[in-house]
């Protein structure tokens, strides 16, 4: 059975959980696979932690709980400070190069994105640096098909914001860089 077990961290307000959810759609609904996604949150209403665990596999999921996640998304520093240290040695760090000052060093595969400089400046829209990361995490791992990802971000965005939300997409599938 191939499984991947992802965690996607922020601070609220900036749509970790939404991305999760968009995650794990697009692997049911467009890539026929099977996925679970909890989530977490602290009870401020901006700027307390925002969490997501998604897992995508080709089987059933009989265990829906992320223990040591193969992929951490990394929206903030926080997101580092708190998940870490859970991630597989030989996983994946994705991070924002806009909120994250200190990636950690012992995670073999990392990744940066200036999420927030691209939503920011490119298309003028900041709130749609979750969708960014999406789209450099489909670049990066393949987890779902792009054309899933595409589709499930399409459903899930306000009506008349899907072009923006696919400009998003690119930017993250185009602008991301190894460490």
């Amino acid at each position: 059975m191939v499984q991947t077990d992802l965690t996607i961290a922020g601070v609220g307000g900036q749509g970790s959980i939404l991305a999760g959810v968009i995650l794990g759609s697009a692997a049911v609904t467009n890539d026929g696979k099977y996925a679970t996604q909890t989530q977490a949150y602290s009870s401020e209403l901006r700027g307390g932690f925002a969490v997501t665990w998604v897992i995508i596999a080709d089987e059933p999921v009989v265990f829906p709980r992320v223990t040591q996640p193969d992929i951490l998304v990394a929206q903030a520093q926080d997101s580092i400070t708190r998940f870490g240290d859970s991630v597989n040695p030989d996983g994946i760090l994705i991070y924002d190069e806009d909120m994250v000052i200190e990636p950690p060093g012992y995670i073999k595969r990392i990744y940066k994105i200036p999420a927030t400089s691209l939503a920011r400046h490119e298309i003028q829209a900041p709130i749609t640096a979750n969708i960014v990361m999406l789209g450099a995490l489909c670049k990066i791992t393949g987890v779902v098909s792009r054309d899933a990802l595409e589709k499930a971000i399409a459903m899930s965005v306000p009506r008349g914001k899907e072009s923006l939300n696919r400009d998003a997409f690119n930017l993250g599938f185009e602008g991301v860089k190894a460490c």
